[in-house]
Parts: C-alpha cells; sequence; structure tokens
C-alpha cells in the first residue's frame, strides 16, 4: 500500500485549514479588542471583563501558532519564501510591537516597559521579527507578576531584542529547549503542547536566515534581566 502521508496535497489541504483558521480567529481576536479597547472604568469592573481579557490572550496564541506553522509550510529560508531584510527605524518596529500588544496588556494589568535607542536602524525582516517579539510578549503575559520590558541595544555588533518579565522565571525544561531548537535538535520539542516547541522552532529558524558576514542571528531563553524574571534574547547581526 502506497504511503500518502507526505503527499502534496494533504500539505495544501492542511495548510489551506490552517489559513482559514487564522483568518477566524483574527477576526475573533479584532472584535475582542474592540470590545476590551472601548471599555471605560464601569465596564472593567464587570464579572465577565477577565474572562474576555483572557479569551483574547488566547485567540492572539492560537493566531501566533497559526501564523508560524504557515510560514514554515512555506520553507521559511527557502527561495520560496518571501524573507524581506531591510534598512528598518528600530522605533517603527517598538511602535508596532507595543501598538498589538497595547489592549492585551491593559486588559491584564500589565505594565510594558519600553528601552531603545533614539535613531537607530537595523537590516532584518520586520514582518518576521515583530511576529517573534510578539508572540515572545503573549508568552510573557504568562509568567509576569505585572510588569513586560521590551528592550532593544547594540551590543558587540549585533542587535539584541530583549523581551523580560518580572514573574518567577522560565522552567528549566523551557530553557533546554529553547538551547536545542538553536542547535538544531528538536528531539525536545513538543509540538503537540507547544509548551516548548513551536514557538522556539520558529524563533530558531528566523534568527538564522538572518545573516551578516558570515555571522547569523541566535535566540536565547534566560532567567534574570532587569526584571529578575524570564528573558526572551534575540541576536541579529
Amino acid at each position: 500500500m502506497e504511503d500518502q502521508a507526505g503527499s502534496p496535497e494533504l500539505f495544501l489541504f492542511l495548510a489551506s485549514t490552517a489559513h482559514d483558521m487564522k483568518n477566524s480567529i483574527s477576526v475573533l481576536s479584532g472584535t475582542l479588542e474592540s470590545l476590551l479597547g472601548s471599555a471605560d472604568e464601569n465596564d472593567a469592573n464587570h464579572p465577565a471583563y477577565p474572562s474576555l481579557a483572557q479569551m483574547l490572550y488566547q485567540t492572539k496564541r492560537l493566531n501566533d501558532n497559526l501564523m508560524q506553522l504557515l510560514a514554515l509550510y512555506k520553507e521559511v529560508g527557502k527561495p520560496s519564501y518571501p524573507f524581506d531584510p531591510r534598512p528598518q527605524q528600530v522605533a517603527e518596529l517598538v511602535q508596532q510591537v507595543s501598538s498589538q500588544a497595547k489592549v492585551l496588556l491593559a486588559s491584564k494589568h500589565i505594565t510594558l516597559q519600553i528601552d531603545f535607542p533614539a535613531g537607530l536602524i537595523w537590516t532584518f525582516d520586520e514582518d518576521l521579527v515583530i511576529g517573534m517579539l510578539a508572540h515572545a510578549i503573549n508568552n510573557a503575559v504568562r509568567y509576569t507578576s505585572d510588569t513586560i520590558r521590551l528592550a532593544i541595544a547594540e551590543r558587540d555588533g549585533y542587535l539584541e531584542l530583549r523581551v523580560e518579565d518580572n514573574g518567577s522565571g522560565f522552567p528549566q525544561a523551557l530553557i533546554d529547549a529553547g538551547a536545542s531548537a538553536m542547535s538544531g535538535n528538536t528531539s525536545g520539542v513538543n509540538f503537540l503542547t507547544n509548551s516548548s516547541g513551536l514557538g522556539l522552532y520558529f524563533a530558531c529558524e528566523v534568527a538564522k536566515m538572518h545573516k551578516h558576514r558570515q555571522r547569523s542571528g541566535s535566540v536565547q531563553l534566560e532567567n534574570g534581566g532587569a526584571l529578575g524574571g524570564g528573558c526572551f534574547v534575540l541576536r541579529l547581526p
């Protein structure tokens, strides 16, 4: 019996299904953002408000995951994927990331601290880096007590982008999974639960795509940082 598990038709069907799901979830996420964004003080005290905020958080996570699956389906880093690194204003990157996270963080009473040098320009794929940082912030929501920090700086010839929180830090298993994904070993990745896999794998693949003078980007998970909690660190050459 012929094995059809890897047939192009099956992959196309799965990609189309993921795309349709992503569109539906984007509509749901947008509706929740509108409801929460237009809420006044009295609305924020309504018993249903925390549940709506949690729904928004989960829909954003689902949307992130589906976008990553679609990017991987398009063979990230291959000629078929529109990898488009260009000189970008870091300030514009920060504005877009913070704007996307604004309603979710406000609904959960989480403060976003921002630290970056004015006027800094770097070459990177804007859409992919925004996707990585948005996913890192959504994950930080899960671990933080009440504050998340987005810090960007030039260090040792790399652009270092950090998403930090003031929670209790990442579990060691998650830090180990990040190191494994960066080294190319995905044996510890759990794609079914996404507890330590898809987002890290996607981030590592995108980081490696960014190259300059025989240097490649990297991703690291660690604990500590300015807030003492978990830190997602992306370095681009």
